[in-house]
């Protein structure tokens, strides 16, 4: 069982909007937004439905990113 570093505040991620240019805020686990119980539900097991083909077999987390600014999102998937 592999360990998201910055799901355990062990790592920050730095990204600039690639609209504006300006910092992006992490928002979290993509999985966590799905519905009101996903936040609550085995991570490897949202990793086989996320719609992600190798974010379990590759050991990789998907996050959130927004920018305050123009409210791009993106999701960028972290090493495990």
């Amino acid at each position: 069982m592999s360990m998201c570093q910055v799901c355990n505040g062990l790592r920050e991620v730095s990204l600039f909007c690639a609209n504006c240019g300006n910092p992006m805020m992490e928002s979290g686990r993509i999985m966590d937004f799905y519905d009101d119980y996903s936040p609550y539900m085995e991570i490897d097991l949202m990793k086989l439905e996320d719609g992600y083909p190798d974010t379990n077999s590759a050991g990789k987390c998907p996050h959130l990113f927004c920018c305050q600014t123009c409210k791009n999102d993106e999701v960028i998937l972290i090493t495990e």
